[in-house]
């Protein structure tokens, strides 16, 4: 198997880390995602924003609803 980070072969029965050949090209692969280097792409399926409400409806987007609580 070869790592996605520096392209060395390993045996990935030896590794610890895999899909990566070691926890230092783990560590730089979160890097990347914590840097906003990878992404994961969102296009929404029927044009709606996501699910996420918008300001100028009166909601706010940062609150969150949740259940009343239990007695």
């Amino acid at each position: 198997m070869r790592c996605s980070i520096c392209e060395s072969e390993f045996d990935p029965c030896l590794s610890a880390a895999v899909p990566f050949c070691s926890p230092r090209c783990q560590q730089v692969d979160l890097g990347r995602w914590f840097n906003e280097e990878h992404c994961v792409p969102i296009e929404p399926d029927d044009g709606s924003d996501g699910g996420l409400a918008n300001a100028e409806d009166g909601h706010d987007l940062g609150s969150t609803q949740f259940p009343p609580s239990m007695p």
